[in-house]
C-alpha cells in the first residue's frame, strides 16, 4: 500500500465552488427494537446546520442504529425523524434512502476495488447525465486534495488516501447531511491526528451538517461542536464537549471523558468527606448516599507539598507522563494519579497529595 505522502495540509487547494447546503436533521422520540430487545429508548436531539454533531458511547449504545435510521436503512420503531422539519420518516411517511438527501460513509470505505477512483466517487451520482457526473465526482475529488489520482486504483492508495476518496464520494452527491460510521477506525494510529483534522477542515468547507459515530470521547472533542453521549439506547447528555467535560450529567459521563477514582460517600451539613478532601455537595440534601469521582489529573503529588500524606506503591512510565497507585488514610483501596513525567525523583516511596476542587464531583447514587 502507498504511503500517504500527499499534504493534506494544504487544503487552500479546495475550490470554494462545490458547496453543500448544510440541513437540520431531528430525532424525535426515537424508539427501536432488534429481536425484541429495544436497542433505541426514546432519544430526542437535532443536528444543526452545519454542526459537527458526534455520537458518543461505548459498544451497544445504539449509535449506529441512530445513524441508520436516519440513513433509512433501518426502520424505527416509533418517533420520527425530520429534514428542515419535514418529515422523512415516521407513521405515516418512509423516504427511502435515495430520497432523503443524506450522504452515508461506512467504516470500512467499502470501495470498489475494481473502479477507479473516478468511477467510486461517480458511483452514485446516477440521476444526472454522465458528463455532468464526472465533473461532479472531479470536483469532489478535488475538495479532498486527490484529484492526480481519479485515474488509479484503490489499492495503490494508502488507508488515509482511501478514506478521502470515500469522503469524497460521500460528498460527491452535496448530500443535505453527512453521515460517518466510525470514519477513522481503519486507520494507522499514527496517521488518525491529522486525517481527522483533513476531514474536520473538509466538512467545514463543504459546510455540511455532519453527524460522527465514535466511541473515543477524544476523538468527539475534537471533532464534535456538540456531542451526544448515549448508553444502551438512551441519551445521556448533549452540549458541547466543555460541557460535558466540566459538567457531566452523572458518573457515567464522567468516567467517559477522564479517568476517575470512585469512592462512596454521604452528605452532611451540605458537604461530603473524601479521602482526598472535604467538597461541597451542591443541590443534595443531607443524609443522601453519593458516589464521588476524583480526576486523575486532578491530583498534585509532592515530596513535601500537599494535604494528605500518601506511599506510592506503583508507578508505569507512560512517555509524557507517569500513573501512580498510592494509599492513602481513608481508604483500602488505592488510588491512581497522573503525572508529569520526571515530576518525582526515582525511589521516592513516601508522598503528599492534594486534590483541585474542580476536579472532584459528586453525584446521587442510583438506588
Amino acid at each position: 500500500m502507498a504511503s500517504d505522502s500527499s499534504n493534506l495540509n494544504g487544503l487552500e487547494t479546495l475550490t470554494a465552488s462545490a458547496v453543500t447546503f448544510a440541513a437540520k436533521l431531528s430525532f424525535e422520540d426515537i424508539h427501536h427494537s432488534y429481536h425484541g430487545r429495544e436497542t433505541i429508548r426514546g432519544i430526542s436531539m437535532s443536528a444543526e446546520p452545519g454542526e459537527v454533531l458526534c455520537l458518543l458511547g461505548p459498544s451497544g449504545s445504539g449509535k449506529t442504529t441512530l445513524l441508520r435510521i436516519a440513513a433509512g436503512i433501518e426502520a424505527q420503531a416509533g418517533g420520527r425523524v425530520l429534514l428542515n422539519d419535514r418529515e422523512i420518516a415516521g407513521p405515516k411517511v418512509f423516504l427511502p434512502p435515495e430520497r432523503r438527501g443524506v450522504g452515508l460513509m461506512f467504516q470500512d470505505f467499502a470501495l470498489f476495488p475494481h473502479m477507479s477512483v473516478l468511477d467510486n466517487v461517480r458511483f452514485g451520482l446516477t440521476a444526472i447525465p454522465k458528463a455532468d457526473a464526472i465533473a461532479e465526482a472531479h470536483l469532489a475529488l478535488e475538495r479532498v486534495g486527490l484529484s492526480h489520482y481519479a485515474d488509479k486504483f484503490p489499492h495503490a492508495l494508502s488507508g488515509g488516501e482511501q478514506q478521502r476518496v470515500a469522503l469524497a464520494r460521500a460528498l460527491a452527491p452535496r448530500p443535505a447531511v453527512l453521515l460517518m460510521d466510525e470514519p477513522f477506525s481503519g486507520l494507522d494510529s499514527r496517521l488518525k491526528d491529522s486525517i481527522r483534522a483533513d476531514t474536520l477542515a473538509i466538512l467545514r468547507h463543504s459546510r455540511a451538517t455532519a453527524i460522527v459515530v465514535t466511541h473515543d470521547a477524544e476523538e468527539a472533542m475534537r471533532m464534535g461542536d456538540r456531542i451526544a453521549l448515549l448508553r444502551d439506547g438512551r441519551l445521556v447528555q448533549v452540549g458541547t464537549a466543555e460541557e460535558l467535560y466540566l459538567r457531566p450529567a452523572d458518573l457515567f459521563a464522567a468516567g467517559f471523558f477522564s479517568e476517575i477514582n470512585v469512592f462512596p460517600g454521604r452528605v452532611s451539613a451540605g458537604r461530603v468527606e473524601t479521602p482526598l478532601g472535604n467538597v461541597p455537595a451542591g443541590r443534595l440534601s443531607d443524609g443522601a448516599k453519593v458516589r464521588i469521582a476524583v480526576r486523575l489529573s486532578g491530583l498534585a503529588i509532592s515530596e513535601a507539598d500537599g494535604t494528605i500524606p500518601a506511599r506510592i506503591l506503583s508507578r508505569r512510565f507512560l512517555g509524557v507522563v507517569e500513573l501512580l497507585e498510592l494509599a492513602v488514610p481513608g481508604t483500602d483501596h488505592p488510588i491512581r494519579a497522573r503525572i508529569r513525567a520526571g515530576q518525582l525523583p526515582g525511589g521516592l516511596r513516601d508522598v503528599m497529595v492534594s486534590a483541585n476542587e474542580r476536579d472532584i464531583l459528586v453525584f446521587e447514587k442510583d438506588t
